[in-house]
C-alpha cells in the first residue's frame, strides 16, 4: 500500500481548471519528487492533499484512507500528512517566539499536552533539526533563513506526520543552504521512516534527493519513472527541455554531501 496515493485529480479555482487526471504513488519511506515549470499545478496538488485547496474530481489517500471531504474520517487522514512551505521567512509568525510556533504543530496530533510534556517535546524538535533547544524563546528574526527553514520543518515534524510535502522549500534559500536543509529531510527519512512528496522546480534539487519523479505540465503528468533512468534518457520533450535549463560548468549540477552546522 502507498504511503501517499492521488488518483486521477482535478482541483478547479471556479470555472478553471488548474490541475485534470493526476495519479502519483509515494511509496513508504520514499521520495517521489514532482516537478515542473511556475503555474504547472504543482502546488494546488500539496494544498489540496491538507486540505487546502478543493478537490473537484478524483482522491487522495494516506495509508489507503481518504483525505477529502469534511467527515472525521478525512480530518483524520489528512493529520497523517504535513506541508512544509516555501518561504521560510513568512512561515513564522514574527512575533510569536519559534517554541511557540513548533508547539502550536503539536496540535495535528489530536492529542492533550500538558505545559511540561508540549516543552519537552518541542526541545527534542528542535533538536532533531539540529537548532539549539535554548533558543527557543527567540523570535524568528534571530534566525537564518536556513535555520528558519529547519525550524518550520520541526513545527511539521511536530504533528507527527506519515508523509512530508516539501513545498519548494529551498527556493528561497541559497544553494550552500539548500544542501544543508536537503540532508536534513534525508536524514529525517532514515531515522523517522518519512514518506515525502519533494515539490519542485530545480532538477538538480529533484535528482539528488529524489527516488522517483513525476513531471509535470498544465496541470497534468507528461511522464514518471525512477529518477536516474528518467533523467538520464527522457521520453517528452518539455522534460529535455527543463534538463536543458539547469545551470551547469561542464558537468551537471549535484549537491555535496554536507555535515548540518
Amino acid at each position: 500500500m502507498a504511503a501517499l496515493e492521488i488518483e486521477n485529480l482535478g482541483i478547479r479555482y471556479g470555472t478553471r481548471s488548474v490541475v485534470a487526471g493526476v495519479s502519483l504513488a509515494v511509496a513508504p519511506g520514499t521520495t517521489v519528487g514532482l516537478v515542473g515549470e511556475s503555474g504547472s499545478g504543482k502546488s494546488s496538488i500539496a494544498n489540496a492533499a491538507v486540505g487546502l485547496a478543493p478537490v473537484a474530481s478524483g482522491d487522495i489517500r494516506v495509508g489507503g484512507a481518504s483525505t477529502v471531504g469534511r467527515r472525521a474520517a478525512a480530518r483524520a487522514a489528512r493529520r497523517r500528512v504535513q506541508l512544509i512551505f516555501q518561504d521560510p521567512f513568512s512561515a513564522l509568525d514574527p512575533r510569536m517566539p519559534v517554541g511557540e510556533s513548533v508547539a502550536e504543530g503539536t496540535l495535528a496530533t489530536g492529542r492533550r499536552w500538558g505545559r511540561e510534556e508540549r516543552r519537552r517535546r518541542v526541545r527534542e524538535l528542535l533538536e532533531q533539526v539540529h537548532v539549539d533547544p535554548d533558543r527557543a524563546g527567540a523570535l524568528p528574526g534571530a534566525f537564518s533563513g536556513g535555520q528558519r527553514q529547519r525550524i518550520t520543518i520541526a513545527r511539521a515534524l511536530a504533528g507527527e506526520p506519515e508523509v512530508l510535502i516539501a513545498d519548494e522549500v529551498t527556493s528561497a534559500l541559497d544553494v550552500s543552504v539548500q544542501s544543508t536543509v536537503l540532508n536534513l529531510l534525508r536524514e529525517l527519512q532514515r531515522t523517522l521512516g518519512l514518506s515525502i512528496l519533494f515539490i519542485s522546480h530545480n532538477l538538480a534539487v529533484v535528482r539528488y534527493i529524489s527516488d522517483e519523479i513525476y513531471v509535470m505540465r498544465g496541470g497534468g503528468i507528461v511522464e514518471s519513472g525512477p529518477t536516474e533512468a528518467l533523467l538520464d534518457a527522457p521520453a517528452d520533450p518539455y522534460t529535455a527541455e527543463l534538463l536543458g535549463a539547469v545551470p551547469v560548468l561542464g558537468e551537471r549540477m549535484t549537491f555535496e554531501e554536507a555535515a548540518t552546522p
